[in-house]
């Protein structure tokens, strides 16, 4: 494989974690934080309805976690594909 299919390879797979990863992001904070918000609500965590607990504390623990997980598969995507920085 040339220089060329490898980093159209590379991008494809950047691509696909991001879209992976924002529909995540976009369940939690738009349909578990705003959509279903009055059934997860009949839910009790900590003494807290749910739909409030992902509105207000949840999206935000999840986009750090997401950020967390983009930066572990890119550090190894970017070492199989050798575009990696010392």
């Amino acid at each position: 494989m040339d220089r060329e299919q490898e980093l159209q390879t590379y991008w494809k797979y950047n691509i696909r974690y991001i879209a992976i990863l924002l529909s995540i992001w976009f369940a939690v904070s738009y349909l578990c934080g705003i959509v279903f918000v009055d059934q997860l609500d009949k839910v009790k965590l900590v003494g807290f309805p749910v739909g409030f607990w992902f509105a207000n504390q949840g999206a935000e623990i999840t986009f750090c976690l997401l950020i967390i997980i983009y930066v572990a598969l890119m550090n190894r995507l970017d070492r199989k594909f050798n575009v990696f920085e010392d």
